[in-house]
């Protein structure tokens, strides 16, 4: 099993457009991300999350700035590396099993191994019986558990998440965030995980990472010291409405009343 990735980003600055139509989304921010770390990033529409783990994951150059994954310059898309999004993306001509071991046709990887390691994923992720249905056949939750048992199914050191559990109900974000908990706690992938939801980032985090309008910067960083496995309903933790209240009260200072 791979070990996680340590991140480590300096002056990390992302600019579109040129001249007169330059447009800054995120930063300058530093980023210090050690291996096996869960790590989340929350901030108002527009900060830029989404595009810290674009240029995270090697899929957007950056504009100034560096990144290093284990130490070594990031240069160009990366391989190691699971990436999940709010919107499932699963082909719909392809089965859930099919669909996770794209994986294994694109990257040309043991056949039998990743149908193994496939197994074992539906199994942790409560899709034992779904192996053959459609996406359409499927639950949104079971869509997007499908999505990450497809974003591990290669063992990759870092998983990068964008929102998602965003279109989820609330139960079901419940659930999932408590699979994807006990899963991480097995195998210690390096995650960077974008939200819009406190109890997401303080129930799920060792730390969380808040960030400003755009252009977005770091203006905060909250060690969440709380015992895992944690519980579905964190208010039985004191602590967690202590965080929770931070969070607001930084996004307060910054005159940032909705980010959900």
């Amino acid at each position: 099993m791979s070990a996680g990735a340590s991140i480590v980003a300096q002056g990390l600055t992302k600019v579109y457009g040129k001249g007169a139509n330059a447009h800054t989304v995120l930063g300058p921010i530093d980023l210090d991300i050690k291996p096996g770390e869960f790590v989340s990033l929350i901030g108002p529409s527009g900060c830029g999350k989404s595009t810290t783990l674009l240029l995270v994951s090697g899929l957007e150059p950056v504009t100034d700035g560096t990144i290093e994954i284990d130490g070594r310059p990031l240069t160009a898309p990366i391989s190691e590396v699971g990436i999940v999004f709010q919107d499932h993306l699963l082909l719909e001509f392809r089965t859930a099993m099919k669909n996770v071991l794209l994986q294994q046709e694109i990257r040309g990887l043991d056949k039998a191994q990743q149908r193994a390691a496939a197994a074992a994923l539906f199994d942790r992720l409560g899709l034992v019986g779904a192996e053959n249905r459609y996406p359409w056949q499927l639950s949104g939750g079971m869509r997007q558990r499908v999505s990450i048992a497809r974003a591990l199914v290669h063992d990759p050191s870092m998983l990068l998440m964008d929102e998602p559990f965003g279109a989820l109900d609330a139960i079901t974000r419940t659930q999932i965030r408590h699979d994807l908990e006990m899963l991480w706690l097995d195998t210690r992938k390096t995650v960077l995980f974008i939200t819009h939801s406190i109890e997401e980032a303080v129930g799920l985090s060792d730390r969380v990472l808040v960030m400003s309008k755009g252009p977005g910067r770091i203006v905060d960083e909250i060690h969440v010291d709380l015992p895992r496995p944690r519980p579905a309903h964190l208010g039985a933790y004191p602590e967690f409405a202590a965080y929770a209240e931070r969070i607001y009260a930084t996004f307060e200072k910054l005159g940032v009343y909705d980010f959900k």
